[in-house]
């Protein structure tokens, strides 16, 4: 049985355009207050391991905890007690689960595209996993996911359940939904948070603020 948690700006020491609970060490927030931060993280929740994210596909097996932020967008694990942590402000946090494997993804729109997610179920499934089920967190909604054509076209090309307007009509990029439907295609059934980053208050987003800060989406077993 595995346990699922998603962080929200609330709660923490970070102040200004950062308040509060910011986890992110990129984000030009006092370093000081991030690391209390993260504190309150561990302390709920256990040792958490954390990633450098680049928006790439590459996927890192846990086989300790460990303080070193590795180089991926994807963590996966069959140690139990040991957290793994995503952190986003409008991509979507994909928490993976099963009864002895289970990982922390980070998918965006290159993550969509590159197929960070079937590649972490593939590995997932190498280590063991037999049902999986995912759980995907707060992240900003099509509507306001707004992209120019050749970006929209690039995506729905290859993920059509992308598609998605604004309220005024332009072209957006629907996330949530594509990846749920690549999901069951892997025979995955998805629960989604419907809250928008964008939208929400109490959540972080790239979209509204630039300079803002990472909540997270947590995993342990």
């Amino acid at each position: 049985m595995s346990f699922t948690f998603f962080t929200d700006r609330l709660g923490g020491y970070s102040q200004g355009d950062f308040s509060s609970l910011n986890l992110a060490l990129h984000v030009d927030d006092e370093p000081e207050s991030v690391l209390r931060n993260r504190d309150v993280i561990e302390q709920a929740h256990g040792k958490t391991v954390y990633m450098n994210q680049v928006h790439g596909n590459n996927v890192e097996v846990i086989s300790a905890p460990t303080d070193q932020s590795l180089t991926c967008d994807s963590l996966v694990t069959n140690v139990p007690g040991v957290t793994l942590a995503v952190l986003v402000a409008d991509c979507i946090p994909l928490l993976l689960s099963s009864r002895n494997v289970i990982a922390a993804v980070h998918v965006g729109r290159r993550g969509l595209v590159n197929g960070v997610a079937a590649k972490t179920v593939d590995i997932m499934r190498e280590l063991g996993a037999d049902e999986i089920t995912a759980n995907l967190g707060p992240s900003i909604c099509g509507p306001c996911y707004e992209v120019d054509q050749v970006t929209y076209e690039e995506v729905v090309s290859i993920h059509p359940r992308a598609r998605c307007k604004t309220s005024t009509g332009t072209p957006a990029l629907d996330l949530p939904a594509a990846l749920v439907a690549d999901l069951a295609k892997l025979s995955i059934d998805s629960h989604v948070d419907s809250r928008c980053t964008r939208e929400d208050g109490n959540l972080f987003s790239y979209r509204k603020s630039h300079r803002t800060g990472r909540q997270a989406g947590l995993i342990r077993l």
